[in-house]
């Protein structure tokens, strides 16, 4: 990135143009929206609120040109092998395609996906017609997901801000910390004779999913007390035919994922069971729809000041690597896309937490800013005090719904008033002189106001992209969703990185085989001083 010409320009161009405030650009230009808004399927996508000249995007998409962008995202659907430190395919793309012809080692993966898919279609629509029911002939009521990471991140998503379509009433439930009381917790009001269970790991060995399915099962056959019915409670979601069968799942039940389809990618496959399971196959069909008319939009898009992903992508990059800033946050202001900052923080950070380039080299710049948030509406009596007044700056994407058939107009009035609202704060602020000039108005005698109005400065000229939905509708999410992972692409390309693999998650878990074994035989093994004493301190507790 650093050697590109681009690069070079745009730092040129950052020493020029950063001290020029937002409120400045727009008071000098009052067509400024129109040039820096886009639309795509009832998704509208406004920048206007970001410290950017015309001038300052057309360096950036040098940049992306530069970088090779255009090719790298034809490579990526095309099936070869980006990801080059596991010599793997990316293709997630694939599982939400119409099209039936992708060809990776001289094998149509479409032809795969449309028999995972059939076979998932197949099992929904036994269960909610009643074929599929628990061991006593009663209906399933419950659904269990037991997962980790992309495994629970995505349907956790999915399932909480699609719950209006739920099928048959049925409630859904995620299992991912290896914590026993989020186990024990959720099956305390549990009947074992409604509940299916769905154990997400592709290996059947990651240790926490596989310990947590463990301790299930358990459960459920010191209730039942007949390893029998394991077939009608238990399926997986898993390429292991062997460990799957050996825990007693009908290898019919068992619903296989590929190695081009990464954790955190891959709700669009079997993962996406349980949502398949809690909204319908014709919804889901719907979710990999709108995902599919955004890849065909970052796809085709050759245009680049077009092309919304791509935008979102180098604004992340012009506010990391030349404004310095070191987080960005997801502000959703409907209640069912509170999980959507989650889903993103794992998303970007898994893919572009990286210090090394492709070729395994040291960087000297920043890859991935810091991401979080939470519900806006909740943020603003949170943290939004520090977003407004504090002494750093974070870049903000604030999301919401023009209308809610689930929700209420009036109380979607004043959610979507206050996420405009923010959004204009942020980039005006107030000045002293408003603020005391308001005190003044209010009674305030002159003195107190002259004092008072200090603690009331806004100084503004914080960036914001606001992104609207017509509704949070299984089409619109998909579009988001798929938004924001060909947005973590473009960054990984901008910084010349591998977005695919996770690498940096390895350490901790070999570690802590060690340590365990250490707590389980009470032996320890070399560690540090202060390790060993952790190790002692909690062997001496029981």
């Amino acid at each position: 990135m650093i050697h590109t010409q681009a690069y070079k320009k745009l730092q040129e161009h950052f020493t020029q143009s950063h001290k020029t405030t937002l409120l400045d650009m727009f008071n000098t230009d009052n067509t400024r929206v129109n040039k820096f808004n886009l639309s795509l399927d009832g998704l509208y996508f406004d920048f206007s609120k970001n410290n950017i000249t015309e001038e300052t995007l057309s360096l950036l998409i040098q940049l992306a040109h530069e970088s090779g962008l255009t090719e790298k995202i034809s490579a990526m659907f095309n099936g070869d092998k980006i990801n080059n430190t596991e010599n793997r395919a990316v293709l997630h793309t694939a599982l939400r395609s119409p099209n039936k012809q992708v060809i990776l080692d001289g094998v149509n993966v479409c032809t795969e996906i449309q028999l995972v898919l059939n076979k998932m279609k197949l099992f929904s629509e036994k269960l909610h017609t009643g074929q599929h029911k628990g061991y006593t002939g009663k209906p399933i009521t419950d659904i269990i997901n037991i997962g980790i990471g992309g495994s629970d991140l995505g349907p956790v998503l999915v399932t909480q801000a699609l719950k209006p379509y739920r099928k048959n009433n049925l409630n859904v439930h995620f299992i991912s910390s290896i914590d026993g009381y989020q186990l024990l917790d959720t099956l305390s009001n549990l009947n074992p004779a409604t509940t299916l269970f769905i154990v997400a790991s592709k290996t059947f060995t990651t240790q926490e999913t596989i310990t947590n399915a463990l301790t299930t099962r358990k459960w459920f056959l010191d209730k039942v007390k007949d390893t029998r019915y394991i077939k009608q409670h238990f399926v997986a979601v898993s390429t292991n035919t062997r460990a799957v069968t050996e825990f007693g799942i009908d290898p019919e039940n068992m619903f296989e994922f590929w190695d081009f389809v990464g954790g955190r990618y891959s709700l669009w496959s079997a993962i996406g069971l349980s949502i398949i399971l809690y909204i319908g196959f014709d919804n889901f069909n719907k979710l990999l729809a709108g995902a599919h008319s955004v890849d065909e939009h970052f796809r085709e898009t050759k245009d680049l000041h077009k092309n919304i992903p791509v935008i979102l992508g180098l604004l992340s990059v012009w506010y990391a690597n030349f404004y310095n800033y070191a987080t960005q946050i997801i502000s959703p202001y409907n209640t069912r896309l509170t999980r959507f900052p989650a889903y993103v923080q794992q998303l970007a950070m898994e893919s572009n937490g990286k210090s090394v380039n492709k070729n395994g080299e040291l960087l000297s710049y920043k890859t991935c800013p810091v991401i979080w948030g939470d519900s806006g509406i909740n943020g603003q009596h949170a943290y939004y005090q520090l977003l407004h007044q504090g002494t750093s700056i974070y870049p903000m994407d604030i999301i919401y719904a023009l209308s809610d058939e689930f929700s209420i107009k009036e109380h979607n009035d004043i959610l979507v008033a206050n996420a405009i609202a923010q959004a204009e704060a942020f980039m005006r602020g107030k000045s002293y002189e408003t603020a005391k000039q308001e005190l003044l108005k209010t009674g305030v005698e002159p003195h107190q106001a002259t004092e008072i109005a200090k603690h009331k400065v806004f100084t503004g000229n914080r960036p914001t992209n606001t992104i609207t939905l017509n509704e949070i509708s299984p089409y619109s999410l998909g579009m988001l969703i798929a938004i924001y992972e060909h947005k973590t692409f473009t960054e990984g390309v901008i910084w010349q990185i591998n977005s695919f693999d996770q690498m940096g998650v390895e350490l901790g878990k070999q570690l802590a085989k060690t340590i365990y074994n250490d707590i389980s035989s009470k032996k320890i093994s070399a560690h540090d001083n202060s390790t060993t004493q952790l190790i002692n301190n909690y062997t001496r507790i029981d």
